[in-house]
């Protein structure tokens, strides 16, 4: 019973391209910018859904009001069309292939009838155009000197339910527009990144006795054997080289954190409590945030590598888990109300560990599985509200939150 218990505690725990703004700033004084289509070589669905794709990261850049109004002109147009003369910038986009059926788009940023930003993409499938939207709006970021998105090129990876006992693990953007699943058949759950290059991730299959966690080649489809364990084995976080993992396992019926040596295949015990410590973090002052009920309740505490003493890091919520830390920043996951076993509203909350500022930053809904972006821009979530999972985006220095529904299934787990 506690193995299952381990389980789903874990679970819990560590459990459209058009964005839908939940928390909307102030925008007035924010230039405005509309988005033109002078395809010629592909049909209106494609055109528009790129389209789209191109409004929805203009707004999550939250540099500009974005017209949503779909226009379309000839790309060697000297002026923009009539609607769009009022606008401070206007993006006018193409969309081609070349000889070696390549997808290609030509991009022109223009102001007051100038082209101040021209440039070509060209991706070899036309199922990632998605990327090449992510791109053009990370340039055009960059061309007027904002803080870097890195985040917004960056893949996804999703384990997402599809059946009862059935999970398929999918690749896609953070809008959820391209999808590849790479895994299906059998419950695979928990996938997470093995290094900052995306060519390889863990994930633990339970479609055997033992949890077992495997280690797949993205390009190659090689899989390989990582470790097995009695109980629960769960891959919470990677360090950043991609040397070390956290994980969750149960071998003897009580759910600890180890830590595990890639190279050398020995893992360690960093915790001993007699209740349930999962979901470690790995934090950048060589300390690990983890979750544990040794109050009573869920609570985000940590610990440095190789000392024996834990200190609470979270005083607010009655159930909080589901953790990500950033520098001196954590953001976890809080029951905002006192029913353990009806509907709730969980929400995710910032704080930080050098001061008592708490910050809470969702507001209706289930909001798990917090991620930090490498740069601490951006928290990537998953939000499930109506019967529906979406990917959420915070733009935390801007203060919005965006989101990107799943057409079906469910989202069990995901890493960026």
């Amino acid at each position: 019973m506690r193995l299952i218990l381990g389980w789903l505690f874990a679970a819990v725990l560590l459990y459209g391209a058009d964005a839908t703004i939940e928390v909307i700033k102030k925008v007035d004084s924010l230039p405005s910018i509309a988005v033109e289509d002078a395809s010629v070589s592909f049909t209106d669905t494609t055109n528009k859904r790129f389209f789209r794709l191109l409004v929805s990261d203009l707004n999550v850049l939250t540099l500009f009001n974005v017209e949503r109004k779909y226009s379309n002109t000839n790309y060697e147009n000297e002026k923009v069309v009539r609607e769009n003369k009022v606008m401070d910038y206007v993006l006018r986009y193409r969309l081609r292939t070349d000889d070696d059926s390549a997808f290609i788009a030509d991009i022109k940023l223009i102001r007051e009838n100038n082209v101040i930003l021209k440039k070509s993409y060209r991706v070899k499938r036309s199922k990632m155009n998605p990327f090449i939207a992510h791109s053009i709006a990370y340039d055009i970021n960059a061309y007027f000197g904002a803080a870097p998105v890195d985040w917004m090129k960056r893949k996804l990876i999703i384990s997402r339910l599809s059946a009862p006992g059935e999970s398929e693990i999918v690749i896609a953007d953070y809008t959820l527009s391209y999808q590849h699943v790479i895994i299906k058949g059998g419950l695979n759950v928990f996938p997470k990144w093995s290094d900052s290059s995306r060519k390889s991730f863990y994930y633990t299959s339970l479609s055997s006795i033992r949890p077992t966690l495997i280690k797949i080649d993205v390009r190659t489809g090689k899989r390989t054997k990582i470790l097995t364990s009695d109980g629960m084995l769960v891959c919470s976080d990677v360090s950043s080289d991609g040397k070390k993992l956290i994980l969750t396992m149960a071998p003897s019926g009580q759910p600890d954190v180890y830590i595990y040596d890639v190279a050398s295949t020995k893992y360690k015990r960093l915790t001993s409590y007699g209740g349930i410590d999962v979901n470690g973090q790995f934090m950048e002052d060589g300390r690990i945030v983890f979750v544990s009920n040794r109050l009573g309740y869920p609570n985000i505490f940590a610990k440095k590598l190789g000392d024996k003493s834990v200190e609470q890091m979270v005083y607010y919520g009655q159930s909080n888990s589901a953790c990500t830390a950033h520098k001196e920043y954590i953001v976890y996951k809080a029951r905002e109300s006192t029913h353990a076993f009806s509907k709730n509203t969980f929400n995710l909350h910032l704080i930080s560990t050098k001061t008592d500022f708490i910050r809470r930053l969702t507001a209706t809904g289930v909001n798990e599985f917090p991620r930090f972006s490498k740069d601490g821009d951006a928290v990537i979530f998953v939000k499930n509200y109506k019967q529906q999972s979406s990917i959420g985006v915070i733009r935390l220095q801007q203060n919005k939150n965006f989101l990107f529904p799943l057409k079906s299934g469910k989202i069990q787990s995901m890493d960026w």
